[in-house]
């Protein structure tokens, strides 16, 4: 029975190359996939591309095809990436001027794309937004980006016609790991049952290192080791869907029934009924056997139809955060920093800074769980204020640091280390469109 190999490249937009490079040359891998593409990020690339039409992709595309390009050519092993983020075409552009670069030719570098919905973004005026219950149109600041969620059907069209490397704009996190599973297996797009295990293992996957036991450790409770050399996930996939995950040998990490249980339920509302565009997945049944040592079986994921509609992620500008810290140390620390935090909240007052919400935390003491009555666990030697705020401009946002920092010179006493910055927030909504407002579009070079 066929089988391949995928193996999980990146977690998110900033993760780290190292363990992609390793399981690219000892995993014997099929297929990478990097998934480097949140929610906001989508929304922060449309702004640079709008600024300059040649970016909009992740900033880390060079870094990391500089590194990963020329290994996976030498070992037949081809990558798919959401790291063409806002602007694919230009992602490819890139993809195709390093390896020329690196001397690699008689290869097909693919863009998919078709999920940018903001240039119809006027029809759904009327879409209720699912954090707020009410009509689009009652949204509060400029949308500046409206992306569809995508499925895999645009990646298993471009490895069909011969690409190397797939760079996408915005799709669901498995579904780049579901098209190579889709492509090789010659699954059919209603086979839901084998698109649940695709599924679950994408999920698996996506995430990076959280599956061979980063989000995991917990020291003395749940020892991970070696955890500065985690090594990423793969996973050996049948016809069937049937797999198991591991990954490289010696590598740092673990792979156990228990982080794959805990990964399995990360961000998962409702097991029963995962909703992507591909297929409505089905996790209830699923079931983990440890065979080895590092090695993990999956069974038990099945799936039902997909829905009409797809989720689509819209970017707006929604406030701006200003923050100060500034930190005390040595006998009575605490109480000097619980002084800071008054003379903060008193100096706004007279000021009259208009904020949308206020934090004010002493780091290590009550930033997590606020409890000021609640007795110190011990008496500790330093402490750290952190203010920070909600506003509606970018003034008011900079009086907020401006007021940690006055705190030099104005007390109490021994305060350093003092910081103030400002930042444009974009926000996130989401809407469901109809599905057939959002169409793949594949383009393939060739270098």
């Amino acid at each position: 029975m066929k089988k391949i190999r995928i193996g999980s490249g990146a977690g998110y937009a900033g993760d780290r190359l190292e363990p992609s490079l390793e399981l690219i040359e000892h995993g014997a891998l099929d297929y990478i996939c990097y998934e480097c593409l949140a929610e906001r990020t989508i929304a922060i690339a449309q702004q640079a591309r709008l600024k300059d039409p040649s970016k909009g992709y992740n900033a880390l595309l060079e870094y990391r095809m500089n590194a990963a390009l020329p290994l996976a050519h030498k070992h037949g092993v081809k990558i798919i990436t959401n790291m063409g983020a806002a602007n694919p075409l230009a992602a490819v552009e890139v993809v195709k001027r390093i390896a020329r670069d690196k001397g690699i030719s008689g290869i097909k570098i693919a863009a998919v794309y078709g999920d940018d919905v903001f240039p119809r973004i006027d029809e759904y005026r009327g879409a209720a937004v699912w954090e707020t219950g009410e009509p689009l149109e009652r949204l509060a600041g400029e949308i500046v980006s409206a992306n569809a969620y995508l499925g895999c059907e645009g990646i298993v069209e471009a490895l069909k016609r011969g690409a190397d490397v797939v760079i996408t704009g915005r799709v669901s996190d498995p579904a780049l790991f579901i098209a190579p599973l889709v492509y090789e297996f010659g699954w059919k797009p209603d086979d839901w049952d084998r698109l649940g295990k695709g599924t679950v293992i994408g999920h698996l996957l996506e995430c990076g290192g959280q599956a061979t036991g980063g989000y995991f450790a917990d020291p003395g409770k749940k020892d991970v080791p070696e955890p500065w050399r985690l090594g990423f996930p793969l996973i050996e996939a049948d016809e069937n869907g049937d797999a198991f995950i591991t990954k490289v040998v010696g590598s740092g990490g673990v792979v156990t029934t228990d982080t794959c249980k805990e990964q399995l339920i990360y961000e998962i509302h409702d097991p029963s009924t995962y909703i992507t565009p591909d297929v409505t997945a089905d996790f209830s049944r699923v079931s983990f056997t440890q065979s080895g040592k590092d090695v993990v079986e999956i069974r038990g994921a099945t799936g039902r139809a997909r829905t009409d509609t797809l989720k689509v992620s819209i970017g707006y500008k929604d406030c701006f955060i200003g923050e100060g810290e500034i930190s005390y140390g040595g006998p009575n620390c605490v109480e000097r920093a619980r002084l800071a935090r008054e003379i903060v909240r008193r100096r706004l007052e007279l000021r009259a800074v208009p904020t949308d919400e206020l934090r004010m935390d002493i780091v290590g003491v009550d930033s997590l769980y606020r409890n000021d009555a609640a007795p110190l666990p011990s008496s500790p030697s330093e402490a750290r204020l952190r203010v920070a705020a909600r506003t509606k401009t970018r003034e008011a946002a900079a009086a907020i640091g401006n007021e940690v920092e006055t705190l030099y010179t104005n007390g109490p006493a021994g305060g350093g280390g003092a910081t103030a910055t400002v930042q444009e927030i974009i926000s996130v909504a989401s809407i469901l469109i109809p599905r057939a407002d959002a169409e793949a579009v594949v383009a393939v070079e060739e270098v």
